[in-house]
């Protein structure tokens, strides 16, 4: 519940700053490509979705030019997905965003802020996951 509540108020503050056509999971698709970039295959495979879902997901994404394709420096018919200045100006507004919620928030909570539970969690993942982080979307 809280992750849906401070990701909700993420969102909301996003979409006052001008980016009300893009919604969380294009963040996660954002943090996948990363600045290097990856196919729509390689990405299909870092968000556990279909190369389908993927291709889809690009499809759309660049068409509101947040992503282009490029020929693959490695040749062939694949395609290089890579961000854009557009894209890449969301992520700093993004974190922007994210850091002022967690400021707001630390102010609310008091001494431990949000310590306290990041702690808490990273001991849970660490437990769980080892060295090993799962992808980023869940495999059931």
């Amino acid at each position: 519940m809280a992750f849906q509540l401070v990701l909700s108020e993420f969102v909301r503050r996003l979409d006052v700053a001008g980016y009300s056509d893009l919604r969380p999971m294009h963040g996660l698709v954002f943090q996948a490509l990363g600045t290097t970039g990856s196919t729509s295959t390689e990405l299909a495979e870092k968000l556990s979705v279909t190369k389908q879902a993927a291709g889809q997901i690009v499809d759309d994404l660049e068409e509101r030019q947040y992503v282009r394709r490029l020929p693959h420096p490695a040749g062939g018919r694949r395609k290089l997905v890579m961000l854009t200045d557009k894209a890449l100006r969301h992520l700093t507004v993004a974190g922007t965003v994210l850091r002022e919620l967690e400021e707001e928030l630390n102010e609310k909570l008091g001494e431990r802020g949000l310590t306290m539970p990041r702690a808490g969690l990273a001991a849970v993942i660490r437990t769980m996951a080892g060295e090993d982080l799962p992808p980023l979307r869940p495999l059931w």
